[in-house]
């Protein structure tokens, strides 16, 4: 059986300091089931996570972004 990796695009809305987006990333990360999180310093208001799709889900993965107090929302399912 094949096992594939998704990504998932995340529009996150509050602008973020350098150290907060390095904490997301980090605790994202760490999370069961995420390979990657990642946000580019030249689109910093969108971040890409890859994950085992066995393992999380993106809901999951958008509504811990949000409890961590920000607003944010997945585009370009």
């Amino acid at each position: 059986m094949n096992h594939y990796d998704v990504t998932v695009v995340m529009h996150i809305d509050e602008e973020l300091s350098d150290s907060e987006i390095h904490k997301l990333e980090h605790d994202l990360s760490f999370s069961p089931g995420i390979r990657s999180a990642c946000v580019n310093e030249r689109t910093r208001h969108l971040m890409l996570v890859d994950y085992d799709p066995e393992r999380a889900y993106a809901g999951d993965i958008l509504n811990s972004v949000k409890h961590q107090g920000y607003h944010a929302e997945l585009i370009g399912l």
